[in-house]
């Protein structure tokens, strides 16, 4: 109970927050003009409207939900003790590790609202305009469901931050540092390594577990391989290729990504001196 009251909070503060809102318009203008500009030229070369926009939506979503997710959430707690409401919270009867998870919920919750919002106008403007079989809204509504999921995985990471430091401005850097490496710099040093090993060591089974260890690869390798449409305009289809992970392990780790460092701050709260 407790911890639902303190999401709710947390909620409630975000939806009065100017920056959640132009979050949610920037999401929805994105999101819409990838559907306006994917669709252009569906009639042409017979392509499947929705796959190309699942393709384009998930490629915005990798660079844009995790820095959003990290903005929300790598002051949660350091935020508090600086204002100096930490002792005020601490002092209801509330557990640390109720507090950690209560506020991780909270903001997940402002950007899944965020999420549900500015894609639905990419749904809505896609029902309007062309027509799509069942298994392409399938994958459109399977990417929505990973995006939050990717989401909640950084708002974990921001909320680790937040625990293991004391000033906003480690914790702000160490979330810009979370989204670099995970967004940016991890598939470049990937891609070098596969360059410089040329198949020696690095074999399938091993790339496909360097992946795992990136919740930004694991939602992409999930959506870009969701049916033969989406896999085929994302390039993962073909006759060369190997054969996609199983959709629920790809679920299940980033699952993982989202409680592993959730429970890692609960831990670092639980420890942590006021």
């Amino acid at each position: 109970m407790n911890v639902l009251k303190l999401a709710m909070q947390e909620v409630r503060a975000g939806l009065r927050n100017r920056w959640v809102v132009a979050t949610t318009l920037l999401l929805a203008a994105l999101s819409l003009s990838l559907v306006l500009l994917g669709s252009a030229p569906t009639g042409a070369v017979r392509a499947d409207p929705m796959a190309v926009v699942v393709v384009s939506l998930a490629s915005l979503t990798i660079f844009l939900v995790p820095l959003i997710a990290l903005l929300l959430s790598f002051d949660a707690i350091v935020g508090e003790q600086e204002r100096g409401t930490l002792m005020l919270l601490l002092s209801y009867p509330v557990a640390r590790s109720q507090v950690v998870v209560g506020k991780a919920l909270g903001h997940v919750c402002i950007l899944g609202i965020a999420t549900l919002l500015g894609y639905g106008v990419a749904a809505g403007a896609l029902a309007m305009g062309s027509e799509s079989d069942s298994l392409a809204w399938g994958a459109f509504s399977m990417m929505v469901l990973t995006s939050i999921m990717l989401g909640a995985a950084f708002v974990s990471m921001g909320v680790l931050a937040s625990t293991l430091v004391r000033e906003r401005a480690t914790a702000a850097g160490l979330a810009v540092g979370a989204w670099l490496v995970f967004v940016l710099l991890y598939d470049t040093a990937l891609l070098g390594i596969l360059v410089a090993d040329q198949g020696r060591y690095v074999t399938q089974n091993v790339l496909d577990a360097l992946l795992l260890l990136n919740p930004a690869d694991v939602y992409r390798i999930f959506n870009m391989t969701a049916n033969d449409s989406v896999a085929l305009y994302s390039g993962l289809a073909g006759p060369g290729n190997a054969a996609p992970m199983p959709a629920g392990v790809l679920l299940a780790v980033l699952a993982a990504w989202v409680v592993v460092p959730l429970g890692l701050a609960v831990l670092a709260f639980r420890r942590r001196p006021i």
